[in-house]
């Protein structure tokens, strides 16, 4: 059931493994593929598709490279991911490209990029006011000149030795990666894209939902058979796709309010669609659900993990006939409840593997997780 001193011993390793390899600037598809199989702790393995527990690595094998990158992509499909997470926003000639969020500095290089000093500013987005880079002020071009950058380089060290090797994918790419994968791997492989910021792009005129149907079409996803689910915190975008494509959806959970529902004055909170009446609601038009961790089991004062502190949010969604899929398992230290910590370095690995099977005790019927080797294992455990 849990990892043994050996493997964790190991798993701390392979971040500075990888970071000590000297990989070529891994932009095209082959490029990618070609420098994921020479890491170490590759996975070659099925079932692939729609596998219980299904494992998604969350913003690809992010626990081990710069995320949304197409290395990271491979690298957790050669691990042996299920599906690949792309978030997407656009550029300001409409081009949909995978970032967590359409301010660029915490993820690129543009903020060392003097060519780029100008376009620096303030905007609010979701409600938040940020300075920075913004995706919608770029063209797909001049995105491509980007490099990117680790995220938390406080806690993956080894993943910001990368920094500069990569640059920003098209949705197109990625799927092109996701394509030729499946040929070598001989196994189906699945997209999980969100739409980030919806309503924000909505209000620029470079709305996200019809290019993305329009682009899963072209590439023959087009129905609820397909190896696709379409994620979103907002409520009104997710009915919108419902309308657009057959494509399985996801609602996702966080706190407060979705920030379409705070623009349009609902009152809807994610609390409220937490409820059995909210997800009997959520199943009109999508698929599952896709909640922060702590609706299903919630951390005690202390931050500890407690099955017995399990909600019903699993039970009752499977009444609705809602998939679940909780977001996000991360196997360092500073991200586990500290009854599962080890250590206490908090760049160091937990026993990421107890916190995973406590969920899946609990009933989930896939996981976000960074370090997708990590779920890999424990489900091939008999």
């Amino acid at each position: 059931m849990f990892l043994n001193l050996r493997t964790l011993f190991c798993a701390s390793l392979l971040a500075p493994l990888l970071a000590m390899t000297s990989p070529a600037q891994a932009d095209s598809v082959q490029a990618a593929i070609d420098w994921a199989r020479q890491q170490p702790q590759t996975h070659h393995g099925k079932p692939g598709g729609d596998a219980k527990p299904l494992i998604i690595a969350h913003r690809g094998a992010s626990g081990y490279v710069p995320e949304h990158t197409l290395a990271a992509y491979a690298l957790a499909v050669l691990q042996g991911a299920d599906y690949i997470e792309p978030d997407l926003v656009t550029s300001k000639d409409g081009q949909l490209v995978a970032r967590h969020d359409n301010e660029l500095g915490l993820t690129t290089d543009v903020a060392q990029r003097p060519e780029f000093a100008n376009r620096q500013r303030t905007q609010t987005i979701d409600g938040v006011t940020l300075n920075g880079w913004f995706s919608e002020d770029f063209t797909l071009a001049e995105l491509k000149t980007l490099r990117a950058i680790e995220r938390i380089p406080q806690i993956r060290p080894g993943n910001a030795r990368l920094d500069g090797n990569f640059s920003i994918p098209t949705l197109q790419e990625i799927i092109d990666l996701v394509k030729s994968l499946q040929l070598s791997q001989q196994r189906v492989i699945g997209l999980y894209p969100e739409t980030k910021h919806p309503t924000h792009f909505q209000q620029l005129g470079l709305a996200l939902e019809k290019p993305l149907v329009r682009l899963l079409k072209k590439n023959g996803y087009q129905n609820a058979k397909a190896p696709v689910y379409i994620q979103s915190f907002e409520v009104e975008n997710l009915k919108t796709l419902s309308r657009l494509t057959s494509i399985r959806l996801v609602q996702l959970f966080g706190a407060g309010q979705p920030f379409d529902q705070q623009v349009l004055g609902t009152g809807l909170t994610y609390a409220q669609m937490a409820s059995p009446a909210g997800l009997k609601a959520i199943s009109r038009y999508a698929a599952g659900v896709g909640p922060e961790k702590s609706y299903i089991i919630p951390r005690d004062a202390n931050g500890n993990l407690d099955a017995a502190n399990a909600t019903a949010f699993v039970a009752n969604a499977h009444a609705h006939g809602l998939k679940v899929h909780p977001y996000t398992f991360r196997a360092e230290n500073t991200f586990l409840p500290a009854n599962l910590r080890i250590g206490s370095d908090p760049q160091a690995r937990g026993d990421s593997a107890a916190e995973i099977q406590l969920f899946l005790d609990a009933g989930i019927d896939g996981l976000f997780i960074d370090q997708p080797d990590i779920a890999v294992r424990l489900r091939a455990k008999p």
